[in-house]
């Protein structure tokens, strides 16, 4: 009986790993589009930012070195950095953003970016 139990806990356990993982990867695919309609402009398809003064998503110690918290804080209300020319506006410039929006373009750039 034991081994019974242990094996069906075993499968619960890679049931649930299954669909935390597919849950990563549909968030990472709803944070690409966002990323693609909202933040390629400026930020360009690569991170490295595609007009001068944007901030280089790909530096480990740039802009997505700082906290989850204060990068949706920077993305929802808008920021510029010190000694930058161009600031982010809020919500990269698309009022439409939602929290989950934000949250899944943000597991993008950290999956993407490898930040």
């Amino acid at each position: 009986m034991k081994p019974m139990i242990a094996l069906i806990v075993m499968v619960l356990v890679s049931m649930m790993a299954v669909n935390a993982m597919a849950d990563a990867s549909a968030e990472v695919a709803a944070g690409k589009a966002v990323y693609s309609q909202t933040c390629v402009a400026c930020h360009g398809a690569d991170g490295k930012g595609a007009i001068p003064g944007v901030a280089d998503l790909t530096k480990a110690d740039g802009a997505l070195a700082r906290s989850d918290d204060e990068l949706i804080r920077n993305i929802n209300d808008g920021f510029q950095s010190p000694g930058a020319v161009l600031a982010m506006p809020a919500k990269g410039g698309n009022p439409a953003l939602t929290e989950a929006d934000i949250k899944s373009v943000l597991s993008y750039l950290c999956a993407t970016f490898g930040v």
